[in-house]
């Protein structure tokens, strides 16, 4: 299937206020790109590439002052399935594992893994390892959060969405993320676009999604707390230790936020996509 992706973003800046975005399809995906997510900036302004310690593209730019809009549209080429499940693929000892991995065992700003250990060897301890462990700590952590977007705060740790039991997609994955770290299975942050294929359509704006891939059986696998189920048409944005890693803007200025839209729809299932001036 053919997938239309993209955003459009707009700040109001009261001053020249550089920026650095996270927002490119993975390069993961770049073979599968019909029509490349350019980032457009208006008023336009230089864009300057580069690649980040985990392999992102990240873009930097100086917006100027008053009102900055940023907006791409893309279009992917997708195999249609939902998301593979791999039951036999196994745990490894954390002697076997890959030296890359290691890092994805180590707590982190959003996942405060020294607060959580003793939980998630209570909760999950006595559950098979490999691919049903992991199983286990997503069918608990959808069940324990209550998702509401009044629940988000940019502060929230693991171990703060553990205590309050309410949330949105990124804590769901920082959660996970931690008890897997904590059970010594490797775990990474992801962000991408997730729309609502294949699935009932939810009446509520679209945004970036938040959600984890673990390292079992020797690859690195698809993991959605807060769904909780295989999806069709993933489009990964990019990957980290916890959200902090992958922030889709961040700005080293004052700011506000006017615009903020998101879209992911298989095409010809909807109208065009349309980008006011």
């Amino acid at each position: 299937m053919l997938i239309r992706f993209g955003y459009e973003i707009v700040y109001q800046c009261p001053q020249p206020t550089p920026m650095i975005l996270n927002l490119h399809a993975h390069y993961s995906r770049a073979s599968d790109l019909v029509q490349p997510d350019h980032l457009c900036v208006d008023p336009p302004v230089p864009v300057t590439m580069y690649r980040d310690g985990f392999g992102n593209w990240c873009s930097r730019i100086k917006a100027p002052a008053g009102r900055v809009r940023l907006y791409a549209n893309g279009l992917i080429r997708d195999h249609g399935l939902h998301e593979p499940v791999l039951l036999d693929a196994l745990q490894h000892p954390v002697e076997t594992l890959p030296e890359e991995t290691l890092v994805y065992l180590l707590g982190s700003r959003y996942c405060d893994t020294d607060l959580l250990t003793d939980v998630a060897w209570k909760l999950f301890g006595h559950t098979p390892l490999g691919w049903q462990r992991v199983q286990a700590v997503c069918d608990f952590v959808h069940r324990h959060i209550q998702f509401g977007y009044e629940f988000a705060r940019p502060t929230k740790t693991a171990y703060e969405a553990y205590i309050e039991g309410r949330g949105v997609c990124r804590d769901y994955a920082h959660l996970a993320i931690a008890f897997c770290r904590c059970l010594n299975i490797p775990a990474r942050y992801c962000t991408a676009y997730l729309g609502d294929i294949g699935v009932p359509k939810v009446d509520a704006p679209m945004d970036f999604a938040g959600s984890m891939e673990v390292f079992l059986g020797g690859a690195w696998h698809a993991f959605d707390p807060r769904n909780n189920q295989p999806r069709i048409g993933r489009i990964l944005i990019a990957r980290g230790r916890d959200a902090a890693d992958v922030a889709i803007t961040t700005t080293y200025g004052p700011h506000t936020l006017e615009l903020f839209r998101v879209w992911t729809d298989e095409e010809g299932s909807t109208a065009p996509i349309s980008l006011p001036v």
